[in-house]
Order: structure tokens, then sequence, then C-alpha cells
């Protein structure tokens, strides 16, 4: 029998699977508290409040779904847990969750959370599942009130679904976190994507006007590194590798894009948790 959840204790918030992705960031909260998400939804716990989350495969035996449709994801994969410190993540499962940078934390193993947005991902033998964990920290200083300033526009910029589509492909490396990402070659898009989507006719020409295009709206908006003349030869990834560092820093691009990779996706939602 699977081990059942105690009641939820006061100031728990359950996340909608609508929710954006915790990338974009968290509303005011008290510092430490933790927010989880993947693409089932998720849940917001206070450091404070005397319990753990549980995620898994096992809805709703677990706190947080993930893997749902993947048996190698343990029913019960992983808790998070307060230490009257710090927040934890302990793997209970089989398959090791991957870390950015690569660091793999194996069966038994436990690690401390940052107080910051952290993806961990799965690793299964069919696929990586992503959950995203955000441990809000201090709130900054209040800054002085400006009624009177202009308006700041918005820092993501806007992409065409097919547009979205390549440069995830494009930059999966970058979205999955692993240590020392590479733009992947036109021809590797090309071959994911004719797979993923076959009635598109995608060919590397096409991949590499769409993504050629992005960079020359970029550019004419003030981005920089995006053209052969300020780079110089030999140019490489570097105006690929440029693109997409300021598509991951504005959070035009987060983790829970590679859902489009797929085939699961629908239309990304561009909110934040409320």
């Amino acid at each position: 029998m699977p081990e059942a959840l105690p009641p939820t204790p006061e100031g728990v918030r359950l996340l909608a699977a609508e929710t954006g992705s915790l990338a974009r960031g968290v509303p005011p909260v008290r510092a430490g508290t933790l927010f989880v998400l993947s693409r089932h939804g998720g849940i917001s716990v206070p450091a404070t409040a005397p319990m753990e989350v549980v995620f898994g495969r096992r809805e709703p035996d677990v706190h947080v779904c993930v893997g749902h449709d993947d048996r190698h994801v343990s029913r019960r994969h992983g808790v998070i847990r307060h230490d009257g410190a710090h927040w934890t993540v302990r793997n209970e499962g089989q398959a090791p969750i991957r870390f950015p940078g690569s660091q793999l934390l194996l069966g038994g193993q436990e690690e401390l959370l940052p107080a910051a947005y952290t993806p961990l991902f799965i690793v299964t033998p069919e696929r990586e599942h992503l959950l995203e964990v955000r441990v809000a920290g201090t709130p900054a200083t209040p800054a002085r009130p400006q009624h009177d300033a202009s308006t700041t526009s918005p820092v993501t910029w806007v992409l065409s679904e097919p547009e979205r589509l390549v440069l995830v492909a494009l930059g999966q490396r970058y979205l999955r976190h692993e240590a020392h990402p590479q733009p992947a070659s036109w021809s590797a898009v090309t071959e994911e994507l004719g797979a993923l989507r076959p009635g598109e006719h995608w060919t590397d020409k096409r991949v590499s006007h769409l993504v050629a295009e992005v960079r020359r709206r970029l550019r004419e908006q003030g981005v920089a590194g995006l053209t052969r003349d300020e780079v110089g030869e030999p140019v490489g990834n570097a105006l690929n590798h440029n693109l997409l560092a300021e598509l991951l820093i504005s959070t035009t691009l987060v983790p829970t894009d590679l859902a489009v990779l797929d085939g699961s996706a629908a239309e990304n939602p561009r909110s934040t948790p409320e």
C-alpha cells in the first residue's frame, strides 16, 4: 500500500498546471518559501510549514506528480524537506536526479537546495523529466517610488511557434543546464524536428533561416554579439551561443519549453505563480 500523505498544513498552496515557469520568478513571499512545479501542477510551502514535499509518478499519493507515464520514475521518487535552516532534496527512487551542471543525485543521496531557481531532471532511459524548484530568497530593499517614470518594456522577446520550436531544439543543452553546453548543429535540429513533425518539411536551410531572422530582430533592438562583424572570425558557434544566452537571460526560453520536443506541450504560459 502506498504511504498516505498527511493533511496539508496552513499556508501551503497548490499551483495549477497552467502556472508559468518558476524561472520567470514568483510573487513576493516570505524568504525560504519553497515552490515545486511539474507540467501537472505543483505546490508552494512556507519554510515554517511542518511538512515535506513528496514527488514521483503515482498521483494522488505525491504532492507533485512527475513522469506519470514513465515506469522508470518511481511512484515516490523523492522528498524535499526543511531541516530547520535549509531545504534539501533526497532521491528515494532508482533513476538519478540531475542538477544544473550535470551533477547527479543518486538513489539514497541528499543535497541542499540553494535560495534560487533550480531545475531538476529525473533521468530515465526514455527521457528526462523536469521538476522546477525555487526557494525564495531575502526580499530586496524596497526601492523609492517611480510614479512618474516611463514604463519599462517587457524583457522577454516575442517568438513565433516555429521559431520557438527550432530554438528549443537548438538550445536544449542550455535548457537542460548541462555543463559546458553548445548549440546543436543544423543537421541535428533538422533530424529531430523531422522525426517530431514529419509533415512540415524541415531542412537545414529552413532551420538556419528561422534562427537568422530572430538574430536580426534582436540585433535591431540593440542586442549585441549577433553579427559576424561584432564577433569576428572564426565565428564558430558564437552567434547562436550569444543568441541563446540572451533568450535564456531574458527568460524568453525556459526549461519548461523542452516539452515541445516530446510533442506534449501546448502554448507555453507566460505568467508566474499567483
